[in-house]
């Protein structure tokens, strides 16, 4: 069994092959198989009424089939069921097709591809938990809570995520089209966005100033903490670190394994996470290894709407260690834990199995993380100057269509290719034009240093993090002895 932390809900059941499949999947759902999930014994009322019920389910079944105005589809009907008894339990619960399982393990490896987005149901509505750094969505100007009120010509009242999600992803180079709406909003916007593989890279690194390490972690995958730790050791071998910004904004969540690692690499004692499920088995204790490696450098972790499950077990663990500060806004609020459970023919069962409480015994579930200092996102508005430089509308030979060339080169005329229409249209226009975006600034997607450093610089959030950083290590310098100095 694999265990997840993460809000994703992102796979479409296809049609289940027969009816027999289908009512002996329904089977060991409602009578918990003994050989995966459940030890105590089921009495033998409990199986009686079992039985019972599913005999009223076949005769319902029946009835249908042969008297329903139109011929109907026993595949989809079967699906409809088994859709309604999942999401009857929670949002999380869902069942996976072969393929679905196979694209939930490259997704945990951080291979699929789509819009770059991670959905929920929130009070019966398609709701964004984040989106994914680096990608189309996340260009676009998505951000925590938008809601998804149509996607093409299809309103979204009614629709399940895993429905949705099939809407949502696609070919690579494919259009889709949906609209959401964003609290302050008159009305909803329409956005039109390019799907596109989703980045494999979920860790980024750089020095801002001399020592201050900023790191930033876009979901929890199979090798995260083995790249966040070699993305250290990359940074110490340029300058010796002095203090860490951990970057956990419109982070989803992701392998619950993977948060435990990563709250590791700060903390070398203690508590880390515990989960409570019904089960003996779903019972278990996370702990702190005592390495040293990163657990005296002053830390700083960055939390958001969108940190959501794993993250906020990773900032849930530093808080009640007192470990860092936590610095941003109220997390998302996802404090379970889903388990992988296999079928037949490769298909699978993500299930909810347990809550995870923090070290001092917190559940975080709908309530999220508070900050230990709340700052909220502030977008930049730069000076006139600076839009000056930025966007120069001055008019030049060079950007007249069909200009000549300069003499020193072939002398023939060039299309000006600035000036050509564009072939699609700017999928963050309907975005732009709001003037409350207040997700961290999206204007460098790229992985450089460069594209990071320009993307943190203008960010409020990160540079506290970085001045409360400053203090730290000029606080410490100063109360060092000479003879430490």
């Amino acid at each position: 069994m694999k265990y997840l932390a993460c809000k994703k809900t992102s796979f479409f059941p296809l049609p289940v092959a027969s009816l027999f499949w289908a009512l002996s999947l329904l089977t060991a759902l409602t009578l918990l198989c003994p050989h995966t999930l459940r030890t105590e014994e089921i009495s033998r009322q409990e199986r009686e009424q079992t039985y019972k019920n599913l005999e009223i389910f076949s005769n319902i079944l029946s009835i249908v089939q042969e008297n329903y105005v139109e011929e109907i589809d026993t595949d989809k009907a079967m699906e409809g069921a088994i859709n309604g008894l999942l999401q009857s339990l929670d949002p999380h619960s869902t069942y996976l097709t072969s393929q679905n399982f196979k694209d939930l393990q490259d997704e945990t490896q951080g291979s699929f591809t789509g819009i770059g987005i991670e959905i929920t149901l929130r009070d019966g509505k398609l709701t964004v938990v984040s989106p994914i750094e680096g990608t189309p969505a996340f260009k676009a100007g998505l951000k925590a809570n938008d809601t998804i009120v149509k996607i093409e010509d299809q309103w979204t009242k009614d629709m399940s995520t895993v429905e949705a999600v099939k809407q949502l992803r696609g070919p690579k180079g494919s259009k889709i089209t949906f609209s959401i709406w964003r609290k302050g909003w008159d009305d909803f916007k329409e956005i039109t966005l390019i799907r596109d593989v989703i980045p494999v890279q979920s860790v980024h690194s750089l020095f801002l100033e001399k020592g201050i390490a900023y790191t930033r972690i876009s979901n929890f995958q199979k090798h995260t903490t083995e790249d966040y730790r070699k993305a250290l050791q990359e940074l110490q071998k340029k300058d010796a670190i002095a203090g860490i910004i951990l970057d956990l904004r419109n982070n989803p969540g992701g392998l619950l394994d993977q948060a435990v690692s990563i709250t590791d690499v700060f903390v070398d004692d203690g508590l880390i996470v515990y989960t409570k499920g019904r089960r003996e088995d779903q019972n278990m204790v996370f702990k702190a290894h005592e390495e040293k490696s990163y657990t005296s450098a002053p830390l700083v972790v960055l939390v958001n709407e969108g940190s959501a499950s794993a993250s906020e077990i990773v900032a849930g663990a530093i808080q009640d260690q007192q470990r860092g500060l936590i610095l941003g806004t109220q997390t998302f609020g996802k404090g379970s834990v889903q388990t992988i459970v296999p079928l037949q023919d490769g298909a699978g069962l993500r299930m909810t199995t347990a809550r995870y409480f923090t070290p001092a015994g917190r559940s975080i579930q709908v309530k999220g993380i508070t900050p230990d200092i709340e700052v909220p996102y502030i977008p930049y508005e730069p000076t006139a100057e600076e839009e000056e430089e930025e966007n120069d509308n001055s008019i030049r030979e060079a950007d007249l269509r069909n200009h000549f060339l300069n003499p020193g080169t072939s002398g023939k005329m060039e299309p000006n290719k600035e000036s050509e229409p564009q072939s699609s249209q700017d999928p963050s226009a309907p975005l732009k034009e709001q003037k409350t975006l207040t997700s961290p600034p999206q204007e460098s997607t790229e992985d450089s240093e460069e594209g990071i450093a320009a993307r943190v610089k203008h960010d409020n959030q990160v540079q506290m993090a970085l001045n409360i950083l400053k203090g730290v290590s000029l606080f410490s310098a100063s109360t060092q002895s000479p003879q430490q100095q």
